[in-house]
Order: C-alpha cells, then structure tokens, then sequence
C-alpha cells in the first residue's frame, strides 16, 4: 500500500543538543494528535541513537542523511548501513542531488548504496531530479528515468517495492522556487508509469513518491492534494517544529 510521508531532512544543521530538543518538542506537539501520514526525520550520522531513542513510542521514525557503498573494513570516516540500522534508525536519504553534485556519487555507488540499506532492513528514500538547465531542455523526464533505471532497475521486483522515492527538482532546492502543483504531477506521474513499465501496475502504484524542492506550509497543501504526489522531503522548514508542523498537517 502507498503511504503518505512527510520527511524532514536537517542536513548538516543542530548540534546534538539542539536535535533531541527538537524531537522532544515535536513528540510532545504530535501527541495525541490523528495523523494522516507517517512523519520522518533525517539527522546527522552523530544524532541518529539518541534522537531514536527519544523518538521510540511516538509517530516520528529516524533516518540517516547517508551511508557508505561498503559493509565494512578500512574506509576512515564512514558509517555502513548496518552502522546506521544499529542506531534504531529505520530510513536512509540516497542520492540527494547535493551528495551526487558535492561528493561525486554515482549510479553505481549508489547501487552498491541501496542493496546494503536493503540487506540491513533501511528502507531508502531515493532521490531523483533535474538541474535547471535540464528542465529548460526538456529533459527532466529523461534524466528521471535514467537516475531510476541505472541505480534501480537491477533491483528484484520485491526490493524495488521497499523503496521510497524523492523527486527533487535540483532547481528548487534551497532556491525559494518551487515547481507548480501540475509540474508536480505531471513528473510524478510519469515516474509511476516509467516503473509500471519495468516492475508492473501494482507495484507502481503502491510506490510512494514525495515532492522535494521549497515545500512549505504556504504550498504543502496543493502539491499533495495532486493523486500522484505522496508527501515531501522537506529541507529548511523541517528545522523548526513551527514550520513543520503544518506541512505534516497537511494532509
């Protein structure tokens, strides 16, 4: 079944002290409250155990920002999958355009990246997206399929049906642009049907697609009343508990 999620993405902001004041405040704030969609915070590697903690027995799930394409060894400085899993930590953020742009991963990193996430019980939210000067070629819909085909495509119908996907306009990103309601839905629904025609209508149907890209509380409402539009990966307005509430309310 397709589930609605709203997820924050903190990125590299809070300190320790400052992300468990914050999961304290949002557990308090989303108590006893009737929820029309699954709420997830993506932390740093350093918050992940005690914010998990804090969040055991409420709504809020946890996932890390990353994690390595190996299991384990001698890579200094990174954290696996199985790392992250340890934590309490239930989700993994791949593939955001900033760790492709910034720190070179690849289709096949992020491979290695996703099956790893799978094998240690993560469920990935994948991200997908075009830059501008795509857009305005008129690419965006091959340059979608193409993120999902070459990382994806060599997953088993079964593990395919795990993931969650993120589609980040990367010229939306931090910028205050948003894509309008229709480009929303136009590109969402095109995803859906790119993977009905690799894995089948069920299976594209019950993926969950969220909308990443300036999505506030002033728009949240609009891009996720769209059929195809199953939430948002939401960057600035989830580091504070007053401008992400209303986005999880949207629904």
């Amino acid at each position: 079944m397709r589930k609605n999620i709203v997820a924050g993405n903190w990125k590299m902001n809070k300190t320790l002290c400052e992300g468990k004041s914050f999961i304290e405040e949002l557990k308090s704030t989303l108590s006893g409250k009737q929820l029309r969609c699954e709420v997830i915070i993506g932390a740093p590697f350093i918050h992940l155990a005690s914010i998990a903690e804090l969040a055991t027995d409420s709504p809020i799930g946890i996932a890390a920002e990353n994690c390595a394409d190996k299991a384990e060894g001698a890579y200094t400085g990174e954290v696996s999958a199985a790392m992250v899993a340890s934590t309490g930590a239930s989700y993994v953020i791949l593939g955001h355009s900033e760790r492709r742009a910034y720190y070179g991963e690849t289709d096949q990193i992020l491979t290695e990246k996703v099956k790893l996430a799978l094998a240690n019980g993560l469920t990935p939210i994948f991200c997908i997206g075009e830059v501008k000067e795509e857009r305005e070629a008129g690419k965006h819909f091959e340059v979608v399929e193409q993120q999902i085909a070459q990382a994806l495509f060599s997953l088993s119908a079964e593990d395919f049906g795990k993931i969650v996907l993120a589609y980040e306009p990367v010229w939306a990103i931090g910028t205050g642009l948003t894509a309008t309601s229709d480009q929303a839905q136009e590109i969402h629904a095109h995803i859906r049907s790119f993977i009905a025609n690799k894995y089948g209508a069920q299976i594209a149907e019950d993926c969950t697609i969220l909308y990443g890209g300036s999505c506030n509380a002033g728009n949240a409402q609009e891009l996720f009343s769209r059929p195809d539009v199953d939430g948002g990966l939401i960057g600035g307005a989830s580091l504070s508990v007053e401008k992400f509430l209303p986005i999880i309310e949207a629904f």
